[in-house]
């Protein structure tokens, strides 16, 4: 269940934007969505299966038989959905897994009004649709995906993945997560608590202002496919870095505008953007700290906006660079 007493203003924050429901804001919206998701240009075909729900016929397309070792990302914008450990025969002539990587893929009820769509939580491209009840393997559950919706790692080119670790805090974590979840090269997000001088705080402990924490991300990515000055250019761009303890309606310490660097490289990364930005005239408020322990956040908070179909409120792109 949403928790809107994060701050005083939160409810009446959150009522009012659902009242308005002006033109203005959502063209911003879009924009911002739009500024974050990278996508691949596809095929007719791709496009027919991935934006317009299309359907592959059964025993054609390329992975429905495919036993390589390895994992299977979104062709859209490739994000990782499901491993080979979890794919299995079923006789239905599509590629089937019994299970999913978390977070990963998203359940809607079908327009049919009989069967489950599912679609990758990351850039909403169509999957294909969930069964279950069919006992075909012990977790009694099968995606059933269209190959062209998506596109085989081989084991051997994971393991040459080079992924790096970043930690950003700019006020709620809910919108921050959000929006760099959605860039191409970000394997995985967590959000947590991050700068503080307690070990393991909740929620509540750090929503009372007396564990010195930021309301942090930690962004996994594959710097083959992203660079660390890209990423932090991006979230320089979606939240307000010149805003002292707090971002937007969102009031206290733990919203603050911080980066935890992991060693000399990244801090030198963030010197230099910062100086970029006070070049053109900002008035940086964001702390630079050499970063400590992560403590992941409980788990209603995680893909918070992803399981919810809501949209960040205070969280929106803004070209400054």
């Amino acid at each position: 269940m949403e928790n809107i007493s994060r701050s005083p203003w939160r409810a009446g924050i959150l009522l009012f934007l659902a009242a308005i429901g002006t033109l203005a804001w959502a063209q911003t919206r879009m924009k911002s969505e739009e500024s974050v998701v990278t996508v691949k240009a596809l095929t007719p075909e791709e496009e027919r299966v991935i934006v317009h729900k299309g359907t592959e016929p059964p025993f054609t397309g390329k992975y429905w038989n495919h036993k390589e070792e390895g994992a299977y990302v979104c062709r859209n914008c490739g994000a990782e959905l499901y491993r080979s450990a979890d794919k299995f025969e079923s006789g239905c002539g599509w590629p089937s897994f019994d299970d999913e990587v978390p977070g990963a893929v998203k359940r809607t009820p079908d327009a049919d009004g009989f069967r489950t769509e599912i679609t990758c939580m990351r850039c909403g491209g169509h999957l294909g649709h969930v069964f279950e009840g069919e006992k075909l393997t012990p977790k009694d559950v099968r995606h059933c995906v269209n190959s062209l919706s998506l596109e085989f790692i081989p084991a051997v080119r994971q393991a040459e993945v080079a992924t790096q670790t970043a930690y950003f805090a700019g006020g709620c974590f809910w919108g921050t997560e959000h929006l760099l979840n959605k860039t191409e090269g970000v394997i995985s997000t967590r959000v947590g608590y991050m700068g503080g001088h307690t070990s393991k705080p909740t929620y509540k402990d750090v929503c009372n202002g007396n564990t010195g924490h930021a309301e942090a991300v930690e962004v996994v990515f594959d710097s083959a496919r992203i660079d660390y000055e890209t990423l932090a250019r991006l979230f320089f761009e979606i939240h307000d870095p010149t805003q002292v303890d707090r971002q937007g309606p969102d009031i206290g310490d733990q919203y603050r505008s911080e980066i935890f660097y992991v060693d000399d490289a990244q801090k030198r990364v963030i010197e230099k953007l910062i100086g970029l930005l006070e070049g053109k005239g900002y008035e940086v408020a964001t702390r630079l700290s050499k970063a400590g322990t992560f403590w992941e956040a409980e788990q209603y908070h995680q893909d918070y906006y992803e399981y919810t179909g809501k949209q960040p409120y205070c969280h929106a792109y803004q070209k400054r660079f």
